[in-house]
């Protein structure tokens, strides 16, 4: 393509380094933004939160990682504060959704609502043409439909458009996946290439907010910074026939699909199939009983077409290392979407994402009610 400027989204690591370092040798006009989303020292001393963090997305360090990397490359570096935003758009639903017996998925609501939303208008106001990303997609436009289409890439390993599917029609139109075509090992080998010193730099794993992964205890933390007692969620272990086998101490303590932690010992296994968050109620049952052929979703966004006029064939992810599985997606009102599965899938789990596929294109997705 000819030479553009183009803002790049660096969040300190390997990918989004890489592609800055690209596309400056391009010879594009490169501008590097780094959202500042969350103070990882704001909890510290609140019991079990950690006085210092490593290996999370957007740390301090992956902001000083990235600063390094634009002055390596030579290029303009801005960091963009959204601490506010973050925290009302995402940490706040983030909180609501577990208490409310539902397991939320961070990384899509971020992506929704703030690194391509609100950075494609800091692009805008300092003239970039387009937003490019480190993710691991692919977008394209079709012709036949005059509709951009977001397409799973070629490491599929590293597939990331199922954190993405609430990407919109203009947000696709002036954004930029550059390693949709390539390798991991690709990646980091052209970041060599180009002297960047975070080559080896190893992949953040976790919840930016949520050190270790213990959910549980950032919630006690955040609601005691915040002046608010956890709410008395506590309640009865049911049956699925309504038998009361056992007591809670709270429904964000447990997720569909659990097994471990459930306080109960019985002859065979048990495992959380459903949260009744108005009754307080946790649902069990044996394996068998995880497994369902349908599921509802709202807050729908379509991508590859415009509105589901009638039932299409599909194949659908409901977890992001779930394995896309043929089912039938057809309207079933305003914002919903009905779908209907080939085969049982396990542990469907409410305030999970279900997203549709055709092939590698992403047909859209939903938030699973």
């Amino acid at each position: 393509m000819s030479s553009k400027t183009i803002a790049v989204a660096m969040s300190g690591g390997v990918d989004s380094s890489t592609v800055a370092a690209m596309l400056r040798a391009e010879g594009h006009e490169v501008i590097g933004l780094t959202m500042q989303l969350w103070n990882q020292r704001r909890l510290a001393g609140h019991e079990g939160m950690p006085e210092a963090v490593q290996g999370r997305c957007c740390s301090i360090d992956d902001v000083y990682d990235a600063r390094r990397v634009a002055e390596t490359l030579g290029i303009p570096y801005y960091v963009v504060n959204h601490e506010e935003r973050f925290e009302k758009e995402v940490v706040r639903p983030f909180v609501n959704e577990y208490l409310s017996g539902r397991t939320p998925i961070p990384c899509s609501l971020c992506n929704n609502h703030l690194k391509f939303d609100q950075l494609l208008i800091v692009a805008k106001q300092i003239g970039a043409d387009s937003l490019a990303t480190g993710h691991y997609a692919r977008v394209t436009f079709d012709d036949a439909t005059g509709r951009w289409l977001l397409k799973r890439p070629a490491d599929l390993s590293k597939d990331q458009t199922y954190f993405l599917f609430g990407l919109t029609q203009e947000q696709l139109s002036r954004t930029l996946f550059p390693l949709g075509e390539m390798t991991k090992p690709e990646v980091r080998e052209r970041a060599r290439q180009h002297g960047l010193a975070l080559a080896e730099k190893p992949d953040s794993q976790e919840i930016c907010f949520v050190p270790g992964g213990d959910y549980k205890t950032f919630l006690d933390a955040y609601l005691a910074e915040q002046g608010d007692a956890l709410p008395d969620t506590a309640g009865e272990l049911v049956t699925a026939s309504g038998e009361v086998i056992g007591e809670h101490k709270g429904i964000h303590h447990f997720t569909v699909g659990q097994r471990k932690g459930l306080g109960v010992a019985t002859g065979s296994p048990l495992y959380v199939i459903q949260i009744k968050g108005d009754a307080h109620q946790v649902v069990v049952g044996n394996q068998e009983d995880l497994y369902s052929k349908t599921l509802r979703v709202h807050r729908t966004n379509l991508v590859s077409v415009k509105d589901l006029s009638e039932p299409m064939r599909v194949t659908v992810k409901i977890r992001h290392r779930h394995e896309a599985a043929p089912a039938t997606i057809e309207k079933s009102g305003t914002d919903e979407i009905v779908v209907t599965f080939d085969d049982a899938q396990r542990a469907i789990t409410p305030g999970q994402a279900a997203v549709f596929y055709d092939g590698d294109i992403v047909v859209g997705g939903g938030w699973i009610l």
